[in-house]
C-alpha cells in the first residue's frame, strides 16, 4: 500500500464528469491496484476511486489513472506532504459471525440449490486480497464467485466486485461471474449489484439448517 498525502485537484473523466477542487486529501494506492481519494471526513468512504483493474502514471504535477473501459482520474499536485509505502502481506479476510459462517458450509455442502448441474470448487478460495467465500462452477463450467453476507449491503458488493476482477485475472479461471448471498439484501445493494452484472440470492437461514434441499429466493 502507498499512502500519500497531498494538496490535489482531482477530476474524474467517464460516464460523467466530477471535480474535486484543490485541497489536502489522503490518496491510498492499494496492492491491487484501486486508487482512492479521501477527505479528513466521511469515514472509510472515499471521495472518488478506481477500481481494479486500472493503471497509474506518474508525471511532474499530475498522476492520471486509467481503468479498462478507459475512464480516468486525474489528479493535479500541488504538493506532496507525505509519501510512504508499506507491504501489509496477505490478509485473512474477514472472521465470519456464526450464523455467516453456518451459512457457507451449508451452501457449500448443497452447492445445487443455486442450480442443477453446479459444483463446488472451494470454500475460502484464497486471493491476494482475502478469502472468497465459495468459489463454485455452474451448469455452463463458468466460474461464479460467491460472497455470503447475513445482511447484505453496498461493501458486501463493492467486496465482490474486487474478488471477481481480480479472479478474471486468472486465465484458469476466466470468466469470473459474482453471486452475492443474504439472508436480506438492502435495495441500494440489489442496484449496485445489477449494474455490475452480479447476481443476488436472498437465503432462508431457517429452510437451509433444517433440510437436505434448503430453499432459496434467486433473483
Amino acid at each position: 500500500m502507498r499512502l500519500v498525502i497531498a494538496r490535489c485537484q482531482v477530476d474524474y473523466v467517464g460516464r460523467l464528469t466530477a471535480h474535486l477542487p484543490m485541497a489536502i486529501r489522503l490518496l491510498l494506492v492499494k496492492a491491487d491496484g484501486s486508487v482512492s481519494i479521501h477527505a479528513d471526513d466521511r469515514a472509510y468512504k472515499p471521495l472518488n476511486w478506481m477500481s481494479p483493474p486500472c493503471t497509474l502514471q506518474e508525471q511532474s504535477g499530475q498522476w492520471t489513472v486509467t481503468n479498462k473501459a478507459g475512464e480516468q482520474l486525474i489528479l493535479t499536485i500541488q504538493e506532496i506532504l507525505h509519501d510512504a509505502s508499506f507491504s501489509l502481506g496477505v490478509d485473512p479476510g474477514l472472521q465470519k459471525d456464526g450464523v455467516e459462517a453456518h451459512l457457507q458450509e451449508l451452501l457449500a455442502t448443497h452447492i445445487t440449490t443455486l442450480g442443477a448441474g453446479w459444483t463446488l470448487l472451494r470454500r475460502e478460495y484464497p486471493t491476494a486480497i482475502g478469502p472468497v467465500d465459495i468459489l463454485c462452477r455452474d451448469a455452463d463450467g463458468v466460474t461464479v464467485a460467491v460472497e455470503i453476507k447475513r445482511r447484505g449491503e453496498i461493501d458486501g458488493v463493492e467486496q465482490l466486485t474486487r474478488y471477481v476482477e481480480l479472479l478474471n485475472r486468472d486465465p484458469l479461471l476466466r470468466p469470473v461471474r459474482g453471486l452475492f448471498a443474504a439472508q436480506e439484501i438492502k435495495p441500494q445493494a440489489r442496484v449496485l449489484a445489477t449494474d455490475r452484472g452480479i447476481g443476488c440470492v436472498t437465503l432462508d437461514y431457517a429452510a437451509l439448517r433444517g433440510t437436505d434441499d434448503p430453499s432459496l429466493r434467486l433473483f
